[in-house]
């Protein structure tokens, strides 16, 4: 599997996130509350525009943890690579197999990252478009969960694959765990 399924699926939350926040805009006050505690009570406060500047450089930077990286790493040289057993993995016989990994793995991980953001938005637009019937705070703490489960078995699952190059009784196997 490539790195394309990804990139559509972060393209369908941009136009879902332009369209939704988009519809929503002209709804909500001057002066908006940003800032939640841990009880979904609001603590702090901005102008709506700058709300929603925070918005746009937060999907910008969900775009460069999942689309960006991969292509920093395959550009900077190899000495300044931190991954385990990278002789193996970025050796020229293994190269496009690592880097295509990394691409389609960092492309989901920047999903999830803008899916988490999207909703955290929406949690807080819906806060000041409801104030008197909030959403419930522990719809934040399912979302945080989710996010943290994600994180968990995304990262064992890359070391998994880094941390143990694939070998037989022969030498190399060309079938690494995990692809």
């Amino acid at each position: 599997m490539d790195s394309r399924l990804p990139r559509l699926v972060f393209i369908l939350l941009a136009l879902y996130a332009a369209i939704h926040f988009s519809y929503y805009y002209p709804q909500l006050p001057g002066v908006v509350a940003s800032h939640f505690d841990v009880h979904g009570v609001a603590n702090g406060w901005q102008a709506k525009s700058a709300f929603f500047s925070v918005l746009i450089t937060v999907s910008v930077l969900a775009a460069v943890i999942g689309f960006g990286i991969p292509r920093i790493i395959a550009a900077v040289p190899p000495q300044w690579i931190n991954l385990p057993n990278k002789r193996y993995w970025l050796a020229p016989e293994h190269l496009a197999e690592t880097q295509e990994f990394l691409s389609r793995y960092f492309a989901w991980f920047g999903c999830a990252v803008f899916l988490i953001m999207i909703l955290t938005f929406d949690y807080a637009l819906q806060s000041n478009l409801h104030p008197e019937a909030p959403p419930d705070v522990s719809r934040l703490w399912y979302i945080l969960a989710g996010f943290l489960v994600f994180t968990i078995v995304w990262t064992i699952r890359m070391l998994r694959k880094f941390f143990h190059p694939p070998i037989t009784a022969s030498g190399v196997d060309e079938k690494p765990r995990g692809a």
